[in-house]
């Protein structure tokens, strides 16, 4: 089988787009460069289309790899047989190759392997081959008999037959086959931990079918057991298994001494080896599949996340809520930069109204605020009030914006450079107000694992888990477009062949000779080669440059289409841009050619329509219900204005202007079936739901939104 037939029964995809995506991913090009600039060579496959082939393209690699090694040893140990090769040659299952594999596979000195050194293989033989008649009292050899008495002699063949047991093929395909359908998950809080693992009651004397759990459940249930606070026991039909494997090994006419025996030696194969692997083995499996779900989860909703509304270029003033220490303020000009930082005490214990309202509506006026950035942490409630009361000179919009992750940046090597004379009380309120304005711009300086939208994103595979969120932040980034003149290191390093050590070069490149005019312009960056060029000119922008294309995601090498598309409009490529009814009249299929195609001649007229577009929509400020402050306010049946402000696998948490977020199960989502919360709900979406449970003691409120409506919301 092919890589690309492996990954075509994987995808379903037709083999020839995925061998142009292989071939264009080992040629270097980026995931954001192929599935933008090269739809008619993948015929559209999407970004996380490709993501995904490149990963089983590196799974297929890893395969072949591992067949090879396998050959190779049990070749080395004078065992490999032309079946066994060609079963491992046409297997691209892992499972079945280390089932062939596990007899000859290098382990640590077993008892198997000791009783072999004794010379007590060829007597496991004759037990095997003779079963009707063997005779433990007087057919083991006086050669044996010399060295150890019957006993010793039994037990050590015992072993070798027990390791073979455990070893078969056969064996193991059953009994995963077995664990994988029918087992069964019995849980309960470990002796001694009932106070400790409050968290973990709902786990408590839990059943459960193991491929029946969700994710959440199996990651949960896995790191309780880490913590110690939860024990758990795979419930299956063993003695089921046992009757299968051991009429696969004795025969009916075997003498009750040796049937005897057999069975015993099986029992204590399966035991003590066999069940044990393939339960490690089926739990691995397990948190895999978990892992992944969760895994893709936090992308969705990092997506969601980082290609939230921007407010725009708007003169901020943002603040940073607390209660004891005060309320950080600073004020932002419309390119984020620092122009004034100060404190105020707004609420208890000082309740400074007087004095906090006269600042703020002074600072309003002095730097000429256009917008109010408020984070959403301590004292968030308390700080809006007080804002919305205030009688500004000029309409000011109030904005509660999720802070997660503030704290992170603020004390992060990024912060101390961006403001090395301020502390991290200055840098989180900063980093609360640039996140209004553009919070892709903004949340690419932190650590997507900081930010507060994953599930169990500590209990993943981190490789994984990394790999996932990079793509994603890459994908952002490019899908939006980054101005080339305006974009911080860490923006830049997204672009699409740029990186980190790039986008340093390209800062401190602009930093010296100005801005940038044209895209060709960064080619004169140090180590800024034609490559780089191509992957990532089309998601570089320069609003003011000499060429209008540069503001658009149509990309260089296109550029000879679009003026020869000016010229048969007869207008030049300025005024081309600025009429979209003369881009709807051109005939596309005059453009086509052996390599562009009509999908990237649609792409380009939409940004000639609209160019320098942004996909994403303003910001819409929003207002809580001003009765509830804290989770006391609340009361069963009421219905409130809520804000999405996470989406996990099991449901949705929303923000309801109280310190703890209620949970909407996915039960009490919609009046229709839904598999996933991310089929009716978006992070950020304001949504309606009713109060059904508060439990003030474990501080959890129960949400949902069946039969409220939503519109207008």
């Amino acid at each position: 089988m092919t890589k690309a037939e492996y990954i075509s029964r994987a995808l379903s995809i037709a083999v020839n787009m995925i061998e142009a995506t292989v071939d264009l991913l080992d040629a270097g090009a980026t995931i954001p460069f192929i599935s933008r600039y090269r739809k008619e060579m993948t015929g559209g496959l999407d970004e996380v289309t490709i993501f995904d082939i490149e990963n089983l393209a590196k799974k297929y690699d890893e395969i072949v790899a591992r067949k090879q090694y396998v050959i190779a040893t049990i070749e080395a140990a004078g065992a490999l047989t032309d079946d066994m090769r060609a079963a491992i040659e046409n297997s691209f299952e892992l499972t079945e190759i280390e089932d062939i594999f596990a007899p000859y596979k290098p382990r640590r000195r077993t008892r198997a392997q000791a009783a072999r050194e004794k010379g007590l293989e060829p007597l496991a033989d004759a037990v095997l081959a003779n079963q009707r008649n063997f005779s433990f009292a007087s057919d083991i050899p006086s050669s044996i008999l010399k060295e150890m008495d019957i006993e010793e002699a039994m037990n050590g063949a015992s072993d070798i037959i027990a390791e073979r047991v455990s070893d078969l093929p056969d064996n193991r395909r059953a009994t995963r086959n077995v664990l994988e359908k029918y087992a069964s998950v019995n849980v309960a809080i470990a002796r001694g931990k009932g106070e400790e693992a409050e968290k973990y009651q709902n786990y408590d004397r839990f059943s459960g079918r193991l491929s029946r759990l969700s994710s959440h459940q199996t990651l949960a249930i896995m790191r309780g057991i880490n913590e110690g606070m939860l024990k758990m026991k795979i419930v299956v039909d063993d003695q089921r298994l046992l009757d299968t494997i051991i009429r696969r090994i004795l025969r009916r006419d075997a003498n009750k001494e040796v049937a005897d025996f057999i069975s015993g030696a099986v029992i204590d194969g399966y035991d003590r080896l066999l069940r044990p692997s393939i339960e490690n083995e089926v739990l691995a499996q397990a948190k895999e599949k978990a892992d992944e779900a969760a895994i893709r989860n936090f992308a969705s909703n990092l997506r969601q996340m980082l290609l939230a509304s921007p407010l725009g270029s708007k003169r901020i003033l943002a603040i940073d809520p607390g209660f004891r220490t005060g309320c950080k303020v600073v004020c932002l000009d419309a390119n984020g930069g620092l122009l004034h930082n100060d404190v105020i005490y707004p609420t208890a214990p000082k309740l400074d109204i007087k004095g906090a309202t006269r600042k703020i509506v002074n600072l309003v006026e002095a730097y000429h605020i256009e917008a109010i950035s408020l984070g959403n942490g301590t004292a968030s409630r308390e700080t809006e009030r007080f804002l919305k009361s205030i009688m500004f000179p000029h309409p000011v919009e109030v904005f509660v914006v999720n802070e997660g992750g503030a704290s992170v940046y603020s004390a992060s090597k990024i912060a101390r450079e961006e403001f090395p004379e301020y502390d991290v009380t200055v840098r989180g309120a900063v980093s609360i107000g640039r996140r209004l304005m553009d919070p892709l711009a903004e949340l690419v300086k932190i650590d997507p694992k900081s930010i507060g939208v994953g599930q169990y994103q500590h209990d993943v595979d981190q490789k994984k888990l990394k790999e996932s969120l990079d793509t994603t932040v890459e994908a952002c980034v490019n899908s939006v477009g980054v101005d080339l003149n305006t974009a911080s290191a860490q923006l830049l390093q997204y672009v699409a062949g740029i990186g980190a050590s790039m986008a340093a070069n390209i800062v401190e490149y602009r930093a010296a000779n100005g801005d940038f005019n044209r895209r060709e312009d960064i080619l004169k960056v140090p180590r800024l080669g034609a490559k780089a060029f191509q992957q990532a000119a089309g998601f570089l922008r320069i609003p003011t440059g000499d060429n209008p294309l540069d503001n658009t995601a149509v990309h260089p090498e296109s550029y000879h289409i679009v003026k020869a598309m000016a010229k048969d409009a007869g207008v030049d490529i300025a005024n081309l841009v600025k009429r979209p009814d003369l881009v709807k009249a051109l005939d596309l299929n005059r453009y086509v050619t052996d390599k562009v195609g009509l999908p990237t001649l649609n792409d380009i007229v939409a940004e000639l329509e609209k160019p320098g577009r942004d996909p994403r929509t303003r910001a819409k400020a929003f207002s809580f219900d001003e009765s509830i402050a804290t989770i006391d306010d609340l009361l069963p049946g009421m219905e409130l204005p809520g804000i999405v402000n996470n989406i996990t696998d099991f449901g949705a948490f929303v923000d309801l202007g109280v310190h703890e977020s209620g949970l909407l199960h996915l039960s009490q989502i919609s009046d229709k079936f839904i598999k996933h919360p991310s089929e009716a709900l978006t992070l950020y979406q304001h949504v309606r739901v009713k109060v059904i449970e508060v439990d003030k003691r474990r501080k959890r409120i129960s949400l949902s939104m069946k039969g409220i409506p939503q519109q207008g919301i």
